[in-house]
Protein backbone atom coordinates (compact mmCIF):
# COMPACT_ATOMS: atom_id res chain seq x y z
CA UNK A 1 0.00 0.00 0.00
CA UNK A 2 2.86 2.22 0.67
CA UNK A 3 3.62 1.50 -2.88
CA UNK A 4 0.90 2.72 -4.50
CA UNK A 5 0.49 5.81 -1.75
CA UNK A 6 4.14 7.03 -3.15
CA UNK A 7 3.00 6.40 -7.00
CA UNK A 8 -0.35 8.29 -6.34
CA UNK A 9 1.49 10.94 -4.92
CA UNK A 10 4.08 11.12 -8.05
CA UNK A 11 1.20 10.85 -10.39
CA UNK A 12 -0.89 13.33 -9.46
CA UNK A 13 1.99 16.01 -9.16
CA UNK A 14 3.62 14.99 -13.26
CA UNK A 15 -0.08 15.34 -13.83
CA UNK A 16 -0.30 18.99 -12.47
CA UNK A 17 3.34 19.80 -13.93
CA UNK A 18 1.74 18.99 -17.75
CA UNK A 19 -1.39 20.69 -17.11
CA UNK A 20 1.46 23.61 -16.14
CA UNK A 21 2.96 23.26 -18.94
CA UNK A 22 0.13 22.98 -21.43
CA UNK A 23 -0.46 26.22 -19.89
CA UNK A 24 2.47 28.12 -20.30
CA UNK A 25 3.81 28.49 -16.18
CA UNK A 26 6.68 26.10 -17.40
CA UNK A 27 8.56 26.04 -20.64
CA UNK A 28 7.98 23.61 -23.10
CA UNK A 29 10.88 22.37 -23.11
CA UNK A 30 10.36 19.49 -20.66
CA UNK A 31 6.92 18.36 -22.64
CA UNK A 32 8.58 15.18 -23.67
CA UNK A 33 10.20 14.03 -20.42
CA UNK A 34 7.58 14.77 -17.98
CA UNK A 35 5.40 13.46 -20.47
CA UNK A 36 6.51 10.13 -20.33
CA UNK A 37 7.63 10.15 -16.81
CA UNK A 38 3.42 10.92 -16.03
CA UNK A 39 2.76 8.27 -18.54
CA UNK A 40 4.84 5.24 -16.65
CA UNK A 41 3.82 6.62 -13.54
CA UNK A 42 0.02 6.73 -14.99
CA UNK A 43 0.45 2.88 -15.53
CA UNK A 44 2.20 2.16 -12.63
CA UNK A 45 -0.86 4.17 -10.48
CA UNK A 46 -3.45 1.48 -12.74
CA UNK A 47 -1.47 -1.77 -12.31
CA UNK A 48 -1.21 -0.83 -8.29
CA UNK A 49 -4.68 0.43 -7.88
CA UNK A 50 -5.99 -2.96 -8.84
CA UNK A 51 -3.62 -4.72 -6.87
CA UNK A 52 -4.46 -2.76 -4.01
CA UNK A 53 -8.34 -2.74 -4.82
CA UNK A 54 -7.77 -6.70 -4.82
CA UNK A 55 -5.60 -7.02 -1.45
CA UNK A 56 -8.20 -4.55 0.32
CA UNK A 57 -11.06 -6.30 -1.12
CA UNK A 58 -12.69 -3.51 -2.53
CA UNK A 59 -15.88 -2.80 -4.42
CA UNK A 60 -15.60 -2.52 -8.47
CA UNK A 61 -17.12 1.52 -7.57
CA UNK A 62 -14.20 1.89 -5.25
CA UNK A 63 -11.89 0.64 -7.68
CA UNK A 64 -13.58 2.77 -10.71
CA UNK A 65 -13.13 5.93 -8.62
CA UNK A 66 -9.79 5.32 -6.93
CA UNK A 67 -8.77 5.05 -10.74
CA UNK A 68 -10.91 8.12 -12.66
CA UNK A 69 -9.04 9.96 -9.78
CA UNK A 70 -5.94 9.77 -11.58
CA UNK A 71 -7.44 11.79 -14.47
CA UNK A 72 -8.74 14.96 -12.22
CA UNK A 73 -6.57 17.49 -11.28
CA UNK A 74 -5.83 17.57 -7.32
CA UNK A 75 -7.93 14.25 -7.40
CA UNK A 76 -4.75 12.40 -5.98
CA UNK A 77 -5.06 14.27 -2.61
CA UNK A 78 -9.03 12.86 -2.65
CA UNK A 79 -7.44 9.65 -2.73
CA UNK A 80 -4.25 10.38 -0.19
CA UNK A 81 -7.28 11.00 2.17
CA UNK A 82 -9.13 7.66 1.52
CA UNK A 83 -5.97 5.69 1.53
CA UNK A 84 -5.21 7.21 5.41
CA UNK A 85 -8.51 6.28 6.21
CA UNK A 86 -8.43 2.84 4.83
CA UNK A 87 -5.05 2.19 6.63
CA UNK A 88 -6.59 3.28 9.76
CA UNK A 89 -9.52 0.85 9.56
CA UNK A 90 -6.86 -2.05 9.23
CA UNK A 91 -4.39 -0.84 12.47
CA UNK A 92 -7.48 -0.41 14.18
CA UNK A 93 -8.91 -4.25 13.42
CA UNK A 94 -5.40 -5.45 13.71
CA UNK A 95 -5.50 -4.20 17.21
CA UNK A 96 -8.62 -5.43 18.49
Amino acid sequence: MKAFRLVSLLEGTSYLLILSITLGMISRDYVFPVGAAHGVLFIAYLMLSTHASHKRNWPLIVWLLVSMASIVPFAFIAVEIFLRKELGKVEISSQA
